[in-house]
């Protein structure tokens, strides 16, 4: 079972609740600027494409090996990181969060929070 932070839509909308896991989401670690950009989080893509760049320039001081256990490390962290992306995401959005619910799915939280 998985906690699952609950958020509800502006008043006016007619959007079913958002689910959001506490869990390490494997598609942000393995394609971040791609996660990124689904999600609409274009400030996160942003510093990502210039930590990328930066990692890239630094890669001719440090060498190519650690170039890429640098940008395998960050990666693993935006995987720990993602659910928090998402959930700030949400409330700068106007979404307000309702709670937390445990659940077996994400489908299941949301059965849970529409009652």
């Amino acid at each position: 079972m998985t906690l699952y932070a609950i958020f509800d839509p502006k008043p006016a909308s007619f959007a079913l609740p958002a689910v959001v896991p506490a869990k390490f989401f494997w598609f942000a670690a393995i394609l971040p600027p791609v996660f990124l950009g689904v999600h609409r989080l274009w400030l996160e893509l942003a510093a990502w494409l210039l930590g990328f760049a930066m990692l890239v320039v630094a890669s001719i001081v440090l060498g190519g090996v650690a170039a890429f256990s640098l940008y395998i490390l960050g990666a693993i962290w935006l995987g720990f990181a993602a659910p928090d992306l998402i959930r700030r995401a949400l409330l700068r959005r106007g979404w307000t969060a309702r709670g937390e619910r445990v659940a077996y799915s994400a489908d299941m939280a949301q059965l849970e929070a529409i009652r």
